[in-house]
């Protein structure tokens, strides 16, 4: 069939004026520039989802790092706390209400900066 194709196109340009001719010609690199800019925007797309994956992974990292150190500020609250309670289970009287007040004040911040990490990563995510 391409061939039969070839041949009347063939065919149908003999028959043609010169300036339908031209304007034919016109149109078929019309055409070919037009697959030529359909390849380049490929290209370019390739190109730019490599760069958005590499800057997705640069970002992971970096986002695991902070939630690594987040983690670990957290965990050393939690032990603060917990060495609090430990104190508060041996005291008697004001100390007592001293060291409650103390261990509320810890529990209370690192809470706090518990919700905030998570809020960044909520935010970071677009959660």
């Amino acid at each position: 069939m391409a061939g039969t194709t070839r041949t009347r196109t063939s065919k149908a340009l003999r028959a043609m004026s010169t300036e339908a001719k031209a304007a034919y010609s016109e149109l078929q690199k019309s055409v070919n520039d037009l697959g030529k800019t359909i390849a380049e925007i490929r290209r370019n797309a390739r190109r730019a989802e490599r760069k958005i994956e590499t800057d997705a992974r640069l970002r992971i990292r970096a986002l695991r790092k902070e939630a690594r150190g987040q983690l670990a500020q957290l965990q050393s609250r939690q032990r603060d706390a917990s060495r609090t309670l430990r104190k508060l289970s041996g005291a008697a009287g004001e100390s007592w209400r001293e060291i409650k007040h103390s261990a509320d004040s810890i529990v209370a911040d690192a809470r706090d900066a518990a919700r905030r990490v998570l809020d960044r990563f909520r935010s970071a995510l677009g959660v």
